[in-house]
């Protein structure tokens, strides 16, 4: 499941404005190393941004792979993370405590093995006793392959706050590019407590 390219199911992407955005011409890897050889320069800067050529030639192995997602919070008793390389049904029977009004933002961990991916996206859906109240999509940009894995950190947020947002959030979770490539998706929960070890 973690390995599929498919187009993204976000049905409810709907009522996103559009900008008319048109991502440009998807170009290779060898294209564009190819493109002004003779501009040493340019030769050098490219091989700054895009390394030398793709990390991983198996065709079996995805062009993205997210491998871990980190909510990460100074006031946290210990780290939020959650595994993306192994079981994804394990995480929907998962629950994630967070306290109220604490500050937090989201890591992204993920590795680009072959060609540049452009427009890169995590959009989290969250619902609460099935009725969506949030919708949250966040620009990560365009990366090139290399061996070692990219991190995308968020915007610091606050949790909500107050009794009647306590509770537990189901979270619709993906990763996706211009192209609407589901690199990965899925699902977890999210309890809202007043405290970090309590019952409410």
């Amino acid at each position: 499941m973690a390995d599929k390219e498919s187009t993204v199911p976000v049905t409810e992407d709907d009522d996103e404005r559009d900008l008319n955005y048109q991502p440009p011409a998807q170009k290779s890897l060898q294209e564009i190393q190819e493109l002004d050889k003779e501009d040493e320069s340019l030769n050098k800067y490219k091989q700054t941004l895009l390394g030398s050529g793709p990390v991983v030639a198996d065709p079996s192995v995805p062009n993205v792979q997210v491998t871990r997602l980190t909510l990460m919070c100074d006031q946290a008793p210990g780290p939020i993370t959650m595994d993306l390389k192994g079981d994804l049904d394990a995480l929907k029977k998962q629950s994630f405590t967070m306290k109220e009004g604490v500050d937090y933002r989201v890591k992204i961990h993920f590795k680009v093995n072959k060609e540049i991916v452009s427009g890169l996206k995590y959009v989290h859906l969250t619902y609460r006793k099935g009725i969506r109240v949030d919708k949250a999509v966040y620009m990560v940009g365009s990366y090139g392959p290399r061996v070692e894995e990219h991190e995308f950190l968020t915007p610091v947020e606050e949790a909500p706050k107050g009794m009647m947002v306590r509770g537990t959030y189901h979270i619709k979770s993906y990763f996706t590019d211009d192209d609407k490539t589901d690199h990965l998706s899925w699902e977890w929960n999210l309890q809202i407590k007043k405290d970090w070890d309590s019952t409410e």
